[in-house]
């Protein structure tokens, strides 16, 4: 399902474009930003990580391939939440805020792939939410990573 958004985000950001019709790379760069941390953070985190894992935690741990009755879920879940809404609040709140929540997504995304990885090798986890979830977090955090790298590094303005 995380592939389902990567798309979304990129054919969001394409309809943006077409209707709002932005000048410059950067700004073009800004929409394909905002909708991917919106997409990829905000209902990746808040949809299939907080509302899963909190509400309806045994179905989720049986679909990852984890034992059922773990209380740890629910620190997943409310940790995924909480990413979420800040994934949302990147369309009122601009500048370095998106920035941290790139960051700090990426950064969660790179440890999960690298969990499932482990779990995958350690005990042979084919479960397709938990093997799939390695190339979706994983790309998930290189788009990201790869989009704050142009905004931040590349395109900002340069100071004396």
């Amino acid at each position: 399902m995380g592939f389902v958004f990567i798309i979304l985000s990129i054919v969001g950001a394409l309809i943006h474009i077409a209707i709002k019709r932005p000048k410059g790379r950067a700004a073009i760069l800004d929409i394909f930003l905002l909708h991917s941390l919106v997409f990829n953070v905000g209902f990746v985190g808040f949809f299939f990580g907080f509302i899963p894992h909190v509400f309806y935690a045994d179905y989720a741990a049986t679909v990852i391939g984890w034992q059922t009755g773990s209380h740890f879920q629910y620190e997943v879940g409310f940790h995924d939440g909480a990413w979420g809404i800040l994934g949302f609040l990147c369309i009122w709140i601009r500048d370095r805020f998106w920035l941290a929540t790139g960051l700090g997504w990426s950064f969660f995304m790179l440890g999960a792939a690298y969990g499932h990885l482990q779990d995958t090798i350690l005990h042979a986890n084919y479960a397709p939410n938990n093997f799939w979830m390695i190339f979706v977090d994983t790309l998930i955090a290189v788009i990201l990573l790869g989009l704050l790298a142009l905004k931040y590094y590349y395109w900002a303005p340069k100071r004396a």
